[in-house]
Parts: C-alpha cells; sequence; structure tokens
C-alpha cells in the first residue's frame, strides 16, 4: 500500500513505498536455460528479474512473484494441463495478493508453440484478455487502484532443446511488439519492449541468461517509475 505524501518517516523504520505483482511464465518465475528436456533449474532470488526491478525501485517495496513456466495468455495446454492459461491464474493472483500497486505482466512467449498455432494478432488478443481481466470493475471493488504494466516478451528463436516446441515461432514472434504497443495504448497502460533490452539465451532460444534478468529488472524499475 503506498504511503501518502507528507507522512514522516520514523527514525529505524521503513515505511512501505508499494507492492509489485509479477505475473508471467517462466522467465518471471526464473528458470535458467535448458540444455536438455527434462533437466530444468532455477535461478537463485537475487538474480530474477523482479527481484532485481523491486530493489531498484527503493526502500520500502514489496515483491510478489506470479511466475508459473508455461503459462499463456489465454490457452488451455494440450498436454500441460488447463491451468496453464493466464486468464483464470491472473484472477486467483490479483484476489489473492491485493492490496498491490503495480501489476506487470509479461505473457506471450508460450502462445508461440507449433501446438497453438497461434498468431501476433491472435496473442495479443489474448494480452487483451488479461487487461480487461485487471481492469473488471469485480476485480479493482477489491483490489483498489493500481497501475500495470504490459511487457512485451523478447522473440523466441528455434534453437536448441526447444527448437521443436517452438517450430514456426521465431518468425511470428517477432511481429508482436507493435501489437503490445498499441494495445497497452488503447488501454492507458504502460508499456515496455523487453527485446529492446534482453535476447533470449543462445543454448534454448527462450529463456534469459543472469546478466538479462539483470538487464530487464533494470529496465522494468524505470517503466514502473514512469507510470
Amino acid at each position: 500500500m503506498r504511503v501518502k505524501g507528507g507522512i514522516p518517516r520514523k527514525p529505524g523504520k521503513t515505511v512501505l513505498a508499494g507492492t509489485l505483482l509479477c505475473f508471467g511464465d517462466s522467465n518471471t518465475f526464473g528458470t535458467k536455460p535448458i540444455a536438455s528436456l527434462g533437466t530444468t533449474e532455477r535461478y537463485p532470488e537475487d538474480i530474477r528479474w523482479p527481484t532485481v526491478a523491486c530493489a531498484a525501485l527503493g526502500p520500502g517495496w514489496r515483491l510478489v512473484e506470479e511466475g508459473l513456466p508455461g503459462r499463456t495468455t489465454c490457452l488451455d495446454d494440450p498436454t500441460a494441463g488447463a491451468h496453464l492459461n493466464g486468464v483464470p491464474g491472473l484472477k486467483i493472483a490479483l484476489l489473492s495478493h491485493w492490496p498491490f500497486d503495480v501489476l506487470t505482466i509479461m505473457l506471450g512467449t508460450n502462445d508461440f508453440k507449433a501446438c497453438f498455432g497461434a498468431t501476433p494478432e491472435a496473442v495479443a488478443a489474448g494480452a487483451a484478455t488479461l487487461l480487461k481481466v485487471a481492469a473488471h470493475p469485480d476485480i479493482t471493488a477489491r483490489t483498489g487502484p493500481f497501475r500495470t504494466l504490459l511487457i512485451c516478451p523478447p522473440h523466441v528463436d528455434e534453437t536448441g532443446a526447444l527448437a521443436a516446441d517452438f517450430f514456426g515461432g521465431a518468425k511470428t514472434s517477432r511481429r508482436l511488439a507493435p501489437l503490445f504497443a498499441e494495445l497497452a495504448a488503447a488501454n492507458g497502460v504502460g508499456f515496455l519492449d523487453a527485446a529492446e533490452v534482453v535476447s533470449p539465451s543462445p543454448l534454448d532460444g527462450v529463456h534469459f541468461e543472469a546478466g538479462a534478468h539483470e538487464a530487464l529488472g533494470a529496465a522494468v524499475a524505470k517503466a514502473v517509475a514512469r507510470l
């Protein structure tokens, strides 16, 4: 909960400046680049970009991480399960973690898996659904007001252990950023194109190296400060 201006800080106490809720997939979760299928690892907390962003925002900020590997904008995964659909997941996250001040959404990478055959326009439509959920009166009546930052994930590359899963995604994912930018403007929310800051690891073409987490966390903090 943001502290209003004019409230004095007491010596020795940290006043809560805000709460950051980061909603996303494996790159928000902090999955390391995958060398071979079945060997998934997670970066330590201090490496992951949400932690970096929260720390960069300054003392008193609190972080809520809501990253789930495999999560899509609005699609039920035909093999892994319907729980990876971001729409019900976002509703649960919003109603579980209020009050908060800033919501970041970075989803769309998994929508480009070959099994979905999604176009960039379809992925943007999924993101539009998430923004609609976040702004729904039934949600905001409970959570109170908050600001939203829509982050377009960087493109995927068809390489390494995940090449077959993302067949065709290298081309289509590169068309997503302009659509997300228009969507953010139309909904009056903040926007960040992560591809301008980071690229996926050549090891699997999807996940971030540790340095990319640091760079993205710094960029997200700057974007949040501009909201």
